[in-house]
Order: C-alpha cells, then sequence, then structure tokens
C-alpha cells in the first residue's frame, strides 16, 4: 500500500467533469510526477489530495485512512502561487507559519538547508524569485512533513536558480519524504521523478516510471543538423521522417547506421551532428499532441 492511495477519483463542475475515474498510489519516500498539459485536471486532483477540494466521488486515503489530523499534521504544501505578508522579513513569515503547529523542524537546521541565511531580515516583497520559492520550500518544510505539495515549483525561475532547486529537493527525497510534483518542465520530471502520471481531459493516459514510459513508446532516436549543412537528399521515409526547422534539420529514425550513412553518401557534413535519445518532451508531446490549450 503507498502512502496516498487514490481510488476512483472523479471530479464534476457543473456539465465539466474536470477529474475522470482516476486511481494512483504514491509510494513512500518518493518522488511522484503528475503531469499534462493545461486542463488535463491535475490541478483539482492535486486540490482533493490536499484536502482543500472535495471529490464528487471515489477516496483518497492517508495510510489508509481518510484525510484527517494526521494528514494536516504530516502534509506539507507548497502552492503555484502564494501572497505573503506585506512589511514580513523573511525569519518572521518563517516563524509565523511554524507557530500553526506543535511540532517543527528545526529553525537553524531548515534556514541552512534552504540557504536562507544571507536574507532572513530582508522584506519578503523584495526576494528575487529564487530566494522566494526557498522560503516557500522552508514554510512547506516548516512541520517536518512526510509529505510535500510542490505546484510547479520552479514556475518563472532562471536556469542557475531552477538547478539550485533542484539539488534542494533531491536532499530533501534523501531524507526519505515523499514528494508530489507538478510540473510543465519535462526535464525537471525526468531529473526528480520515481514515477509519473500523465492526465488529459480529466484521465490517466500513461503512467510508470520515466525510462519505462519512453521506452515503450518510442524505438528512434533524433539526428540535429544545422540547416545549412542540410541539403534535403534523404527521402526513403522507411527508417526516418523528417522535421524542417528554421535553424535546425531533425531526423527522426529507428536506423541510426542506414541514416548516418545516407547522409555521408549525400556529401552532408556531419561535423556539427548531434544524436540525442528521446526524452519526455517527446512523449509529453506523443501523448497530449501538438494543439494549443488555453
Amino acid at each position: 500500500m503507498g502512502l496516498i492511495e487514490v481510488k476512483r477519483l472523479t471530479k464534476t463542475f457543473g456539465a465539466i467533469q474536470a477529474v475522470n475515474d482516476v486511481s494512483f498510489s504514491i509510494p513512500a519516500g518518493t518522488c511522484f510526477g503528475l503531469l499534462g498539459p493545461n486542463g488535463a485536471g491535475k490541478t483539482t486532483t492535486i486540490e482533493i489530495l490536499e484536502g482543500i477540494t472535495s471529490p464528487t466521488s471515489g477516496e483518497v486515503l492517508y495510510r489508509g485512512e481518510p484525510l484527517g489530523k494526521q494528514f494536516r499534521e504530516q502534509a506539507g504544501i507548497m502552492f503555484q502561487t502564494t501572497q505573503l505578508q506585506d512589511y514580513m522579513t523573511v525569519i518572521e513569515a518563517l516563524r509565523m507559519f511554524g507557530s500553526f503547529y506543535t511540532d517543527t523542524v528545526d529553525e537553524a537546521a531548515l534556514i541552512e538547508q534552504c540557504s536562507l541565511g544571507e536574507f532572513l531580515q530582508q522584506d519578503t516583497r523584495r526576494l528575487s524569485g529564487g530566494q522566494k520559492q526557498r522560503l516557500l520550500l522552508a514554510i512547506a518544510l516548516v512541520n517536518n512533513p512526510d509529505i510535500i505539495f510542490l505546484d510547479e515549483p520552479t514556475t518563472g525561475l532562471d536556469p542557475q536558480a531552477r538547478r539550485n532547486f533542484w539539488s534542494l529537493l533531491n536532499r530533501i527525497k534523501a531524507q526519505g519524504k515523499t514528494i508530489l510534483l507538478t510540473t510543465h518542465y519535462m526535464e525537471e520530471a525526468s531529473l526528480l521523478c520515481d514515477q509519473l502520471v500523465f492526465m488529459d481531459h480529466g484521465k490517466i493516459i500513461a503512467e510508470g516510471t520515466p525510462r519505462e514510459l519512453i521506452d515503450a513508446t518510442f524505438n528512434d532516436a533524433v539526428l540535429l543538423l544545422p540547416a545549412t549543412d542540410f541539403s534535403g537528399p534523404c527521402t526513403d521515409t522507411e527508417f526516418h521522417t523528417i522535421t524542417e526547422g528554421r535553424d535546425v534539420i531533425e531526423i527522426t529514425t529507428s536506423d541510426m547506421n542506414r541514416s548516418i550513412t545516407t547522409l555521408l553518401d549525400a556529401g552532408v557534413s556531419l561535423s556539427r551532428l548531434q544524436i540525442r535519445a528521446r526524452n519526455l518532451e517527446d512523449l509529453f508531446l506523443n501523448l497530449t499532441g501538438g494543439e494549443l490549450r488555453s
């Protein structure tokens, strides 16, 4: 049995069915990713798991019991957007949220873990994006939770701040805590998540480890060439497809040796050739399509 068990969850808003018969299990001590396009039902599902929204039908169990006092004491939540009190310093915000619980983590240890020491006396309105996200994560950890909900925690961060945040999450995961993560960054999901569930139109459309899902979907790889090096000699669609971008040509092939030989025979320079394996972004597009979502 998982730390959290989701059983036949549904949620309707009038004629709209936001969540449609969703079931999954979150093992303890793992990072579990809930992925999907906008409007897939992820946010509604997360809100039900957090105890914020009630389901129309189905149930969520924490340690085998319905969500209740034990869950509220042992869960930490980092919302996608959080408005902190104006004119409050970082240390004041941390202590205020800590006062809501009887069991809290050691303050000094939490400050060190989330690298807050350099700006404890700073007004929360003046924090950079990365600093604010680290503070919000510290607030989610203040009650020493067993499970942490992270809803798109690195949205808007620059690449350096995002990678620093990933390192922090890996250290938290190494402590044996369970993380439920939603994100639109597929690299983030690939690096952090042990298990994934993809949702679309309120339903689960795929689940498994990142490697299992990629291997079950693809048996090919992608060659990338600068458009200026490619003159379009390849026409054998039995073993590859060609996608032309503004600057890069992508050749998707199930026979790497044959594709490279064909390019060489056509006189194409391979000095700037790149080869990449299929990844979660490819899987996301394969599962959900490429149409624009609101």
